[in-house]
């Protein structure tokens, strides 16, 4: 048994270690398939990075969201890497049954954690193991989180952590019966009921068992090695060791997800000059190789977990987008079409290949017929040699996007999905102009007229005739923003749609009644920029805001120079560039990315600056506002700028509200369907993204449904009104922004008969 047991242990142990190393430098070599990132950008900072590393990992800062999950996780991560001595200590015991790791072997602390740690990841993947049964991919509908996973794969390395930790426990039981343990000892603290049982046995029994369980131990160790080693497209192993590198070199050094601002776009490694590009700059994503390297690694790291297609919008509404299918699909692509590019095999922006044929010759059949399929495209026939040589991502599922964020948000390995999904679109839209023909007619309408609804500009400024307070505007009736603490950016929706132009008058009134000082721009500014940049047309984005830039400058008091920047040194003496704005995606777009175009602005929310307002005590609720509210969270203000206090607050302070929290709120809020230009395309798959958010909203019998966006608005009140002719619906159900409801609280009611009846003067007594 001793002579098996080494013989199978070593070879097993030789080949794995061997054929592990040859893993490591192919997964590198592939990894630098792709494009350099700008100089900089993912390796600044890097102590803050290695932090972010530790915290991320010894916090489990994601995973510990999912509660159970997210403890189980952390014992079988945590036994990973600290039990890896348990596997030198098995080695040493094929040849001595009772040999000890030196020192450290026999040291009581150090037994007693690999007894804890041995017990807690048996537990922790036995968990884990229930859990996926629980919710396994047959499930009806789309309710499991694992549909689409590899699930072979999964029970393969659940049952290699259950063997490797069930052999630990009993490997320190044999161990406690060979080293003739008598009474209870602390360092046998789990193990103790096993020293107990195997006491009976002989020596050489004893030492034959070790033997086994050794050998059981390490050979699962090594043919889990041999297999990821073979197969480095295995996410679901190999994000034990590509997590690391893939957080290390995630976006914000500090730990931020990878949403808010959406990156320049970039060719070669460097920013991509609309004004004059290169010869050879590539715009967008169109092969496999043109993802960053960033993006390769992101696609090797996908541990097929599910959490971001269980959030997605999309997904929960029968639509073909799963980020995690996505994810798998580039990933299982990319790793297809490798030996083809590492043999120097590729495309030229003409299309011409760069390889000779003499090159590509011993590249196998699969690749190169994995090389000839196109990243965006339908479905196709399998060819006659069984390969399939459709599109690697249906176009549907990339115009299914909302850019909600809620896959980055939940991502547990830092992917950056939405990045990837608008650089796939940058290049539909600028190279093929290949997109819903739906959104064409807004792209022409921020060219010819610098707002989505394609209106006439002046019309920017109507809203102000219909208040009854005057509401300066910049260049007309103050020179510039010095005078005054705020600009107020109205934004498109805000001043062109009828029901965001109710948000608009309620927030300035309340600016007028709290004495605070704004001011809006004259009506020549244009569309942020925010739906086409995500619909993927970076070169109109950057037209829109250069000029918005120049006019904020301008506004601001500032000179320019010829390319319409600040001069420094003749900017007036002031405090912050203070702007406030009723869209989050407003807020996004000049406070997360105009900095990138030369606009550095101090933006803020209006339900931060009521909240503040509110205590300050310049603005006092009194009035009751009576009924069950539920507040829908954009995810343009909550997940991809971190705001969701301050619409709460100002709920809380309105007396007579009661709030109720739809299930899914806050991180995990539901997308109302707008975002990623959405709003101006067809919903034309699954059920409406707008009506499950509502349908979830009216579970809760509210008589009040809040949001603090436009986009939101008109969604979810379109919504609401298909529900009332549908009879789902109670007629008194209202849809209205945050500002609104504090505005009807702070207004004193009036009498509806008119003027209050004077007192009653006391009636004269008779005289006598």
């Amino acid at each position: 048994m001793q002579l098996a047991a080494i013989i199978v242990s070593l070879v097993l142990a030789v080949v794995g270690v061997a054929l592990f190393a040859r893993a490591i430098g192919q997964i590198y070599r592939f990894v630098r398939l792709g494009q350099n990132v700008p100089a900089g950008t993912r390796t600044n900072d890097p102590k803050q990075r290695t932090f972010t590393v530790a915290k991320e990992f010894l916090g489990h800062t994601r995973m510990n969201r999912w509660g159970i999950i997210g403890v189980a996780h952390w014992f079988v991560a945590v036994g990973f890497f600290t039990l890896i001595l348990t596997l030198v200590n098995a080695f040493g015991q094929l040849f001595q049954a009772d040999w000890s790791i030196p020192v450290l072997g026999d040291w009581p602390p150090y037994e007693v954690f690999t007894e804890l740690i041995g017990l807690l990841t048996t537990l922790g993947i036995l968990t884990l193991i229930v859990i996926r049964q629980l919710s396994r991919p047959d499930r009806p509908g789309r309710k499991s989180r694992f549909a689409g996973s590899s699930t072979g794969q999964a029970y393969f390395v659940e049952a290699v952590i259950l063997i490797i930790g069930l052999a630990i426990l009993t490997l320190r039981g044999l161990e406690g019966a060979l080293h003739h343990v008598g009474g209870y000892e602390a360092s046998y603290l789990i193990s103790y009921p096993l020293v107990t049982a195997f006491k009976g046995l002989s020596l050489s029994t004893l030492q034959n068992v070790v033997y086994l369980v050794a050998m059981i131990k390490i050979a699962t160790s090594f043919i889990w090695m041999i297999t990821v080693a073979l197969k480095t497209d295995m996410g679901i192993a190999w994000h034990r060791f590509l997590a690391f590198p893939n957080i290390w070199f995630k976006r914000e050094s500090d730990g931020g997800t990878a949403l808010g601002a959406l990156q320049p776009m970039t060719s070669g490694g460097k920013p991509i000059d609309f004004a004059d590009p290169g010869d050879d700059d590539v715009f967008g994503v169109s092969q496999i190789e043109q993802f960053s390297w960033k993006g390769l690694l992101d696609f090797s790291t996908c541990t097929e977990c599910g959490r971001c297609q269980s959030q997605c919008p999309a997904w929960n509404t029968g639509k073909p987008l799963s980020p995690k299918l996505l994810i798998m699909s580039l990933r299982d692509h990319a790793h297809a079409k490798a030996p083809y590019l590492l043999a120097g095999g590729g495309k030229t922006p003409e299309g011409e290949e760069k390889a000779s044929a003499e090159a590509l010759k011993d590249v196998p059949a699969a690749a190169l017929a994995e090389a000839e399929r196109p990243l965006i495209g339908t479905a196709a026939a399998v060819s006659d040699g069984g390969l399939a040589l459709g599109g690697v991502i249906d176009p549907d599922v990339l115009w299914s996007c909302t850019t909600c964020g809620a896959c980055v948000e939940q991502c547990p390995v830092d992917i950056e999905h939405v990045d990837h999904i608008v650089d796939m679109r940058r290049y539909q839209v600028m190279i093929e102009s290949a997109f819903p023909s739906e959104a064409g007619t807004m792209l022409k309408n921020l060219e010819k007229k610098g707002n989505p609804w394609g209106l006439n500009k002046k019309q920017r400024l109507a809203w102000t005739k219909e208040v009854d307070f005057e509401i300066p505007v910049v260049g007309q009736d103050i020179e510039d923003l010095t005078e005054v603490e705020y600009l107020y950016w109205v934004g498109c929706a805000g001043a062109l749609e009828d029901r965001a132009k109710k948000t608009t008058k309620a927030f300035a009134e309340l600016l007028h009644i709290a004495g605070v000082k704004f001011a809006i721009m004259g009506g020549d500014e244009k569309c942020t920029g925010d739906s086409a940049r995500r619909l993927g047309n970076e070169p109109l984005f950057q037209e829109l805001g250069m000029e918005n830039v120049m006019a904020l400058n301008m506004a601001f008091g500032e000179e320019l120079d010829d390319d319409g920047k600040a001069t420094p040194e003749s900017q007036k003496p002031r405090t912050a560039k203070k702007i406030v704005a009723t869209c989050p995606h407003c807020l996004n777009t000049i406070g997360n990315e105009y900095p990138q175009l030369g606009g550095d602005y101090e933006v803020v929310h209006h339900t931060q600056l009521l909240q503040h307002l509110v205590d300050e005590g310049k603005l006092i609720p009194v009035t009751p506002v009576e009924g069950i509210i539920t507040y829908h969270d954009p995810c343009y203000l909550g997940r991809h700028n971190k705001i969701y206090t301050p619409p709460r607050e100002i709920i809380g302070k309105v007396p007579g509200l009661r709030n109720e929290e739809m299930h899914r709120h806050k991180e995990r809020g539901f997308c109302c369907g707008a975002g990623g230009a959405r709003m101006w395309m067809e919903e034309r798959i699954g059920k409406r993204i707008n009506n499950e958010r509502v349908d979830e909203a009216l579970s809760l019998n509210p008589d009040i449904v809040s949001t603090a966006c436009p986009f939101c608005l008109v969604m979810l009140t379109d919504s609401v009104n298909g529900k009332k002719n549908e009879g789902k619906a109670k007629e008194s159900i209202q849809v209205v922004d945050v500002a609104q409801l504090l505005l009807d609280s702070v207004k004193t009611p009036v009498d509806p008969t008119g003027a209050a009846e004077p007192e009653s003067e006391p009636e004269p007594e008779p005289a006598k």
